[in-house]
């Protein structure tokens, strides 16, 4: 007994210089952790759709290119004309990612995460960003298909996401803006610019309002939907104005049913 009792200084010291190193190694690892772990994890996550090429810098603070695809195997993958910063901070007491780029965001992007009991809340700044729309190109059909130009604005107001219990509701509304679009499959150039207003539906929990507008020009479109979950039903229309029919024939033809002069839109 009287060994054994005195074995037990001897040992202890390098069980917590083991125990000691072991965390701070760990530590390191994850305060050094490469941005390419973040590029795998939303390749992952998004089944090779979003992917970040050419990562740089660590996981809490680095540069990539943003790049959508149609998924594994995809040929019509588009990158973004330049690199995306970040900034992660997760150990403030509110977790906070802040992007920016001089391409699209010039004003820095914040998006703030507030844990709940169950489950977590995402808010994101009320700040404008201009994507090229022929970044969708990438995601393949039916985009590959209609090859847009022109600009895409993101104006969020008060747009928070909550998970809870395995589900997801949304508040706040989204505002995108499609600025002098135009496509391959007319020679007319733009045809117009339009508005898709998202906002959180009444009923039922978790799904979103959306409602397609024009905003000038000669392609005229508009309708409105609900999107649940990963589906989106939508009921529209698309027509010509009068003294450019002959140029917007064959793509009112390709992106819906024609009934007249006018096509008729419908998803989900």
């Amino acid at each position: 007994m009287r060994s054994s009792l005195r074995s037990q200084p001897h040992h202890a010291p390098w069980r917590w210089a083991w125990a000691g190193s072991a965390v701070g190694l760990c530590l390191t690892l994850l305060l050094c952790a490469p941005a390419q772990w973040l590029a795998f994890a939303l390749a992952m996550a998004s089944h090779d759709r979003l992917q970040l090429h050419d990562a740089r810098g660590t996981l809490w603070q680095g540069s990539a290119r943003v790049v959508l695809a149609g998924g594994a195997g995809s040929r019509d993958a588009q990158a973004l004309p330049g690199r995306i910063d970040w900034t992660l901070q997760p150990l403030r007491g509110t977790p906070e990612l802040t992007l920016q780029s001089d391409c699209c965001m010039p004003v820095a992007l914040h998006l703030r995460m507030t844990p709940t009991w169950g489950g977590a809340q995402l808010q994101l700044s009320d700040t404008e960003s201009l994507w090229p729309a022929a970044l969708l190109t990438g995601l393949g059909a039916p985009w590959n298909t209609l090859q847009p130009e022109g600009d895409l604005a993101f104006t969020p107001q008060q747009l928070r996401l909550q998970w809870q219990s395995g589900l997801w509701s949304v508040q706040g509304s989204l505002r995108v803006t499609a600025r002098d679009m135009a496509s391959r499959l007319s020679p007319l150039k733009p045809m117009g610019t339009y508005q898709v207003d998202i906002t959180a539906a009444a009923a039922p929990a978790g799904s979103m309002d959306v409602k397609l507008s024009t905003v000038s020009g000669s392609l005229l479109l508009s309708g409105q939907g609900q999107w649940q979950g990963q589906r989106l039903r939508f009921q529209g229309e698309a027509s010509a104005a009068p003294q450019h029919e002959a140029a917007l024939n064959n793509l009112l033809s390709i992106i819906g049913r024609r009934q007249g002069a006018r096509s008729l839109l419908s998803w989900g």
